[in-house]
């Protein structure tokens, strides 16, 4: 799913994120750009984040998350 249409991120954008370390809105708009244009993605970029941080929050290794990333 989109997220930000500006940018074109996508909701497994921002899990391939997570899953290299970015853990906050400010660290996905650096890497992504991500809620840096007209903002209205902010939100929703948020809750992407959150979602994909209790993803990576089970015990499990990147590779795993991955993977599960990309079944999803």
């Amino acid at each position: 799913m989109y997220v930000c249409l500006c940018h074109s991120v996508t909701d497994r954008d921002i899990h391939q994120a997570v899953v290299n370390g970015a853990d906050t809105l400010r660290e996905l708009s650096n890497q992504l750009k991500v809620a840096t244009c007209c903002g209205r993605c902010a939100s929703c970029a948020r809750d992407v984040l959150q979602e994909a941080q209790a993803m990576c929050a089970k015990p499990c290794n990147k590779q795993s998350c991955v993977k599960e990333m990309q079944l999803s």
